[in-house]
């Protein structure tokens, strides 16, 4: 049966690993946790009697609550841990009426709810370095396979010059690293505590509020940020910003795969499955459905974190709008991230690679692409500007006479008296004029391979 919390679109753009992490129990779950873990901090330091945890941890079950209740007091007391606070208690109280006494002791909302964010931002990290390292991998794969295999370039939608398929997808590896790289350096700056009081000053902990802050941080292995963050969010929205950034890299591959899936281009191909892809009224169809779920995400990600940006602007201790904009925007981008994050990595696991589809294309032109090759090679001979008419007025003679380009230079006095006819089929070999894209494809290689080393020294 569907949860009543759950959207019917939810596994369209979202996996259930990543909705799992940001379920309404999972989220009250996690606020528990953070109750739990302050009452034994707390006992640790002699702030309330060690004989109140066991009631209290036993209590921290977000079963035991009611869902529907929170959800409803929720909008009367303008956050979750308001009325969450006010069940956990009574539950407390019903077991043991004294330890009821020491429920959320010298804790605020704020600090509840941001540091149970934190932890799912946490288990949302893990989930996304996992699939980031097996995306990686795959497109490492594919680019080493395809290295050296000519495809045309594309800018402004036409055709330029010709690259190597391997150098596309060492684009998009490269482009994933520094996600990677990211990711890395955000877990030191996100992963940390929000325990502040009421005020971001912890005065109703008296001299023992370092200690209880060191406790309560080692309990859910966070660390601990040099001061309380309730109203700078500068945390949030780089966790926000990435989570945008990587959707829209995410968007871009989706964007060059289905534009190259397109029935006239015929170069990729995701890979098949029983059910997916398909037309309710045109049986030929074989739609790019997991490129659509990602292009979806990239253009729903940038007001998400336009949102999560604009509420960086708070007042004064504690925030009157801009924090609670935060609460639907942030898991919403999460949610995005890994459905977009998984699409392409099971994409790039099985992507169809079309070679003869890459042959027709290159020739689409009769060897127009490769004018630029010729012109600088005739223009050691004589000069750059001559060169280029010369090849400019040949290039419009092949599409009058509808010849290639190899037959109208090969029949030019001029160009042969410097260019014979064998030096200009070498010239309009595409996979002749590609560049570095061999030694850029090993660039990116090379530091997927450092990266996949450093990753398995600290295991």
């Amino acid at each position: 049966m569907l949860d009543s919390s759950a959207r019917l679109t939810g596994l369209l753009c979202g996996t259930q690993p990543m909705n799992d992490i940001w379920a309404p129990r999972a989220t009250l779950q996690r606020m528990l946790d953070v109750e739990a873990a302050l009452a034994r901090a707390s006992a640790a330091h002699h702030v309330i009697p060690p004989d109140a945890v066991p009631a209290i941890e036993a209590a921290c079950q977000a079963d035991q609550l009611d869902a529907e209740a929170l959800a409803r007091d929720a909008a009367l007391g303008g956050n979750l841990a308001i009325p969450l606070v006010k069940q956990l208690t009574a539950r407390v109280k019903a077991a043991d009426a004294e330890a009821a006494k020491y429920v959320h002791w010298g804790a605020t909302s704020q600090d509840i709810i941001d540091t149970a964010t934190v932890l799912q931002l946490r288990d949302t990290f893990d989930l996304l370095d996992a699939g980031l390292a097996a995306t990686c991998d795959a497109l490492a794969k594919l680019a080493a396979t395809h290295r050296a295999t000519p495809m045309i370039g594309r800018t402004w939608l036409q055709q330029a010059l010709p690259i190597t398929l391997g150098l596309k997808f060492a684009q998009w590896l490269d482009a994933l690293l520094r996600h990677r790289d990211r990711l890395d350096a955000l877990r030191a700056r996100v992963l940390v505590l929000q325990f502040g009081g009421a005020a971001g000053t912890l005065a109703s902990l008296r001299e023992a509020a370092p200690q209880v802050t060191q406790a309560l941080a080692q309990e859910l292995s966070l660390a601990v940020p040099t001061l309380p963050w309730h109203t700078q969010r500068d945390r949030i929205a780089e966790t926000a910003s990435l989570f945008g950034m990587l959707i829209g890299t995410l968007g871009k591959i989706a964007r060059d795969i289905s534009l190259q899936m397109q029935t006239e281009v015929d170069e990729l191909a995701e890979p098949a499955a029983a059910g997916k892809g398909g037309s309710s009224t045109m049986p030929h169809k074989r739609n790019p459905v997991g490129c659509a779920a990602v292009l979806t995400a990239a253009t729903r990600a940038p007001g998400l974190v336009a949102t999560v940006f604009a509420g960086m602007v708070q007042e004064h201790e504690r925030a009157l709008g801009g924090w609670q904009a935060e609460w639907d925007a942030l898991p919403d981008l999460a949610r995005l991230a890994g459905g977009a994050l998984a699409n392409i990595e099971q994409i790039a696991v099985g992507l169809i690679v079309n070679v003869p589809g890459l042959v027709k294309n290159l020739d689409a032109t009769h060897g127009l692409i490769l004018g630029e090759a010729v012109m600088l090679a005739l223009g050691d001979s004589i000069g750059r500007l001559d060169a280029h008419h010369l090849v400019e007025r040949a290039s419009k003679a092949a599409i009058a006479d509808r010849k290639t380009l190899l037959q109208v230079l090969s029949a030019d006095a001029t160009v042969t008296a410097h260019l014979p006819p064998a030096r200009l089929e070498q010239l309009l070999d595409p996979a002749q004029y590609v560049g570095q894209a061999h030694a850029y494809v090993d660039a990116a290689l090379t530091l997927h391979q450092s990266r996949a080393s450093r990753a398995t020294s600290k295991e």
